[in-house]
């Protein structure tokens, strides 16, 4: 008698457990609607602002835009200085941006991405100035501040000089505190609409049924890319 080796064996055993599966299971496996669809009204916001970045070793910007910029922050805290007076490599002007989630409240954190906007060589080491954050309307949503962290790095000498990665874009994690939050309108005389981020009408279809199938004949696909449910009364 013949035995089959334990690989053999094992392979044997697995296509006869794919091939006694459910057949519904292996032509439509089970996917999450929040993976497939996002509900209107819920969305983040972009935010942006224009700040300084300063502690910088020699790495800042050279032009008048970062020498405008310091003025101006000087004037803020009662100092008047001329233009010779604030000239420095050591701070650059930066763009700083962020995106506040859904259901964001006041006292929250959030991440923001900090840009170089002039001719900066490097950001590594700098610290960003308090800085408030803009939203499309013009209000403040959020305020910004904190060290900066670049993934590069630059180093050389009178010989040459090396550059690893980008070091002109930074990160802060957790750099900005909300302000401000954004109320998010998702239930529109008691409908919830699901928008699908791929469009499609057979998708759209099976999803409406999947609802249906969970809580009863609540939602209809209006269309390839919404499907609308009706809050129950309870």
């Amino acid at each position: 008698m013949r035995f089959l080796k334990p690989a053999a064996a094992l392979s044997i055993l697995l296509v006869l457990t794919f091939l006694s599966a459910p057949l519904a299971a292996q032509v439509h496996p089970s996917v999450r609607i929040k993976d497939l669809a996002d509900v209107e009204g819920v969305r983040s916001n972009q935010l942006v602002g224009l700040g300084v970045v300063t502690g910088l070793q020699g790495t800042g910007d050279k032009g008048a835009m970062a020498t405008q910029m310091l003025r101006n922050l000087m004037s803020q805290f009662g100092v008047t200085v001329d233009d010779k007076a604030v000239k420095s490599k050591n701070a650059a002007v930066v763009n700083i941006t962020a995106d506040l989630p859904a259901f964001a409240r006041p006292g929250q954190r959030i991440d923001v991405t900090v840009s170089a906007m002039g001719d900066a060589k490097s950001l590594q080491g700098g610290s960003l100035i308090q800085t408030p954050l803009k939203a499309a309307d013009g209000g403040i949503y959020a305020v910004a501040q904190g060290p900066v962290v670049v993934g590069g790095f630059t180093a050389g000498g009178q010989g040459a000089t090396v550059t690893k990665n980008i070091v002109t874009v930074g990160r802060i994690p957790g750099g900005a505190i909300v302000e401000r939050g954004v109320e998010s309108d998702y239930s529109v005389g008691r409908q919830i609409s699901l928008l699908l981020r791929n469009p499609d009408f057979t998708t759209s279809d099976r999803m409406a049924r999947a609802v249906n199938e969970a809580f009863g004949a609540i939602a209809y696909a209006e269309d390839g890319g919404r499907v609308t449910v009706n809050i129950p009364p309870s």
